[in-house]
């Protein structure tokens, strides 16, 4: 089965999407900084600030999904429950990202978000947990 290229692809598209958005709230935040632009009275370097901070814990989780993912794809077994929770949370992120991201930016990012969304169920689906079957119970002593 082809599940360790879907996770090694997974975990490399993850990594290159923690860098792109930290970049893009870097970028965000220099933009708001440079103009000294308030919202609703908000401090710009308060705002500032809290892009960064923004961008670096998502880039950091998306980060941690992908170390989850290459640990899955290195040792072909199935994440641990901490593995499989962090994964559905990411594939849900990434469907409501989906969802919202069609109308500011484009289909193409909707598109790109459902990729990213089936190579992650894809993960899901390939590693399922193995259940005990009645064939697999120890014979009585």
């Amino acid at each position: 089965m082809a599940r360790r290229p879907v996770a090694w692809v997974a975990a490399i598209v993850l990594l290159l999407e923690a860098g792109g958005i930290v970049f893009v709230n870097g970028v965000l935040a220099t933009i708001v900084d440079n103009q000294r632009m308030s919202l609703a009275g908000l401090d710009p370097s308060a705002m500032s600030l809290g892009t960064w901070v923004m961008g670096g814990v998502f880039g950091g989780y998306l980060v941690l999904v992908a170390a989850i993912l290459l640990r899955t794809a290195l040792k072909d077994r199935v994440p641990g429950r901490f593995g499989r929770i962090a994964l559905i949370t990411c594939a849900v992120v990434h469907g409501v990202l989906g969802a919202v991201a069609v109308g500011p930016v484009g289909w193409s990012a909707f598109a790109f978000m459902m990729v990213v969304l089936g190579l992650i169920v894809l993960v899901l689906v390939g590693y399922e947990p193995e259940r005990a079957t009645a064939d697999d119970k120890p014979a009585p002593a």
